[in-house]
């Protein structure tokens, strides 16, 4: 019977009165009065509450009504307190595992309001269930959670039940001299709070504790006590469970105290309509007359339980509610309800894609119609910049063509000049004056001569004029130095060639000699007297690399970039006043590039130059 008392501590908390019946009379007097709500929706709960012990249909009445106006109002508070009531009907009616359920319910709404009072109910309550049910590992983890949580309660007073129902149920688990240590600590709390209720649940564990313990007197007789102040206090439900225990300490000493403290229990069960504790009263004195062979009275008592029973049978008949049905119908509810959440997350979902569709669609005719625009004005553009490029192109091809007439046409009479020079240079009459003055003009004249032969050697369009053929590289370079090397000697210079790579190329022989030539001369000219220029060929990554290096003057960093410009200003005379007219390296990267290879230096100033030119291989 300690499980009814558990059951009846729980709502200790929520109600400190004595008078329980009159308090559910108030409460039902002022109902109809009560225009707010959700303090409606309150009092339906509490009725609720009150009510489980007078009648337990009343009570699932009452609660039902509160969760029920609660869903409608989205009162959380109220579905949470309906949800405790429910798991405490159908824990007294013995369908453990839907009160497990409500509990749970109860503890997950009283998280979410972060009512951590109510949690410590709701999580003792399951506790409380799955010791019932023979789960002492979960219902010891729900105590401890409850004390984890009861530590940040202010107002500790639910912690009194908790530290009372553990020790009642689990002493074992408890150092049994720390077991007064915890009883005093429930003790603390509800002499703090004035909790008469639960005060005499302590004193009645404190006597059960001294029985145990030796002191079997002392404790007989405070729970002698304890009983008495119960009846004092017309706490006539809570006095039914100290009776059980007087009888049962006196059942194998004292017959005659057993049997009275069982009659009393059963003539107050009678008289309040306690049907469960009738029962066990009347068990009692059954088993109790049997056990003395006393057939009459066992006979009376077995008559007594007989007519319990039928009663008890009628009430369940007919009563109104059936308990399994509701809570099946109140899960298939819920199921529905989390069905129609996501069926409406669904839907909200599914109109934010259209919505981001319809959006999407018109962003994209936007886009389209101005990408439409843009591309035909793109397109006209193209167009022009086509004409433009073709009107280029003949524009070049006229001045090139042009160029080379004007270069051919003054070819004839410069030669003639130099002739004239060279022909009056014999005289042997002329002045030093005059010999200076033609040998400037044969000057002059030999440096027209070559610009224009660079100028008629010039291919404006290296793509149009190219002719491809297989190219041994060793040979090429070795015929350009062997040609260039008399020229090297009027400086008393030395061209030096490093190369045995025997590799072959495919290109216009003629014009990479040209651009092998070109750059041999530039470091012929741009070096001192009796210096070394290097040839040299390294072979990379199915390209070659040819180099020619130098120890001449160099070319300053400002105007590297503009060298391989036609015409460029970048130009200087040679180590001995040769005269540069800034194509030759222009027409050298045209034909490199052309041959889809790279030309590029590396040079410091006063520390020589390396030009280097890079072609593919042939695979």
């Amino acid at each position: 019977m300690k499980k009814i008392l558990v059951l009846f501590a729980l709502f200790v908390l929520h109600n400190l009165c004595y008078g329980q019946y009159t308090s559910i009379l108030k409460i039902q007097k002022r109902l109809p009065s009560i225009h707010d709500s959700l303090h409606y929706v309150d009092a339906l709960n509490r009725l609720g509450m009150l009510s489980y012990e007078n009648n337990i249909d009343s009570s699932f009445y009452y609660t039902e009504r509160a969760r029920s106006i609660s869903d409608r109002l989205g009162y959380a508070a109220g579905k949470a307190d309906a949800a405790n009531n429910l798991g405490i009907i159908y824990d007294m009616r013995g369908n453990l595992q839907l009160a497990l359920r409500y509990y749970n319910n109860a503890y997950n709404r009283y998280e979410q309001l972060n009512d951590t009072g109510n949690m410590v109910q709701a999580v003792m309550n399951i506790a409380m269930v799955y010791k019932e049910i023979g789960k002492d590992e979960k219902a010891l983890d729900n105590y401890y959670t409850a004390f984890k949580l009861g530590k940040t309660l202010s107002r500790d007073s639910i912690m009194s039940l908790v530290w009372y129902n553990y020790t009642e149920q689990y002493p074992e688990k408890i150092n049994k001299d720390s077991i007064p240590v915890y009883i005093n600590r429930a003790r603390q709390i509800a002499e703090k709070y004035s909790d008469g209720r639960v005060l005499i649940g302590i004193d009645q564990l404190t006597a059960d504790y001294l029985v145990r313990n030796n002191q079997r007197d002392k404790g007989i007789a405070m729970l002698q006590k304890v009983y008495a102040r119960a009846i004092q206090n017309k706490l006539y439900y809570l006095s039914l469970d100290i009776l059980t225990d007087l009888g049962d300490l006196f059942v194998t000493t004292d017959s005659a105290k057993a049997v009275d403290y069982y009659t009393q229990g059963l003539s107050i069960t009678s008289q309040k309509g306690y049907k469960v504790y009738s029962e066990v009263f009347a068990r009692r004195l059954y088993d109790f007359y049997v056990a003395k062979k006393d057939i009459n009275k066992a006979f009376y008592y077995s008559r007594e339980l007989l007519q319990l029973h039928d009663e008890q049978e009628k009430i369940d008949n007919n009563s109104s509610i059936d308990y399994i049905q509701y809570a099946l119908k109140d899960q298939q509810l819920e199921s529905a309800q989390l069905h129609s959440k996501y069926q409406l997350i669904l839907l909200v979902l599914t109109v934010l894609i259209s919505l981001i569709t319809i959006v999407g669609i018109i962003v994209l005719w936007r886009n389209w119609n101005i990408l439409r625009k843009t591309s035909g004005a793109l397109s006209l553009q193209f167009k022009q910049s086509e004409a433009t490029t073709e009107a280029l192109e003949t524009m070049n091809k006229d001045y090139a063509r042009l160029i080379k007439i004007v270069a051919h046409d003054l070819r004839n009479p410069i030669a003639g000049i130099n002739s004239i020079t060279n022909i009056i240079r014999t005289d042997n009459t002329l002045t030093p004056e005059m010999e200076e003055m033609v040998k400037l003009i044969e000057v002059s004249s030999q440096n027209c001569m070559e610009l224009i032969n660079e100028l008629l050697k010039t291919d404006f369009d290296q793509q149009q004029n190219f002719h491809p053929e297989p190219i041994n590289i060793d040979e090429l370079l070795e015929q350009c130095v062997r040609l260039l090397s008399f020229r090297a000697k009027e400086k008393n210079q030395h061209l030096v060639l490093n190369t045995n790579l025997q590799v072959h190329i495919t290109g216009d022989k003629e014009k990479l000699w040209r651009v092998i030539n070109n750059l041999i001369i530039n470091a012929i000219k741009f070096s001192p007297a009796d210096s070394i220029i290097e040839v040299t060929t390294q072979k990379q990554s199915g390209n070659i690399d040819i180099m020619v290096k130098d120890k001449g003057v160099g070319i300053p960093k400002a105007i590297q970039n503009q060298i391989f410009d036609p015409f460029t200003t970048a130009r200087r005379q040679g180590t001995q006043g040769e005269q540069p007219f800034g194509l030759g390296l222009y027409i050298s990267k045209q034909i490199i590039e052309a041959h889809n290879g790279k030309i590029w230096l590396e040079s410091e100033s006063e520390q020589g130059t390396t030009f280097h030119v890079e072609l593919p291989l042939d695979k």
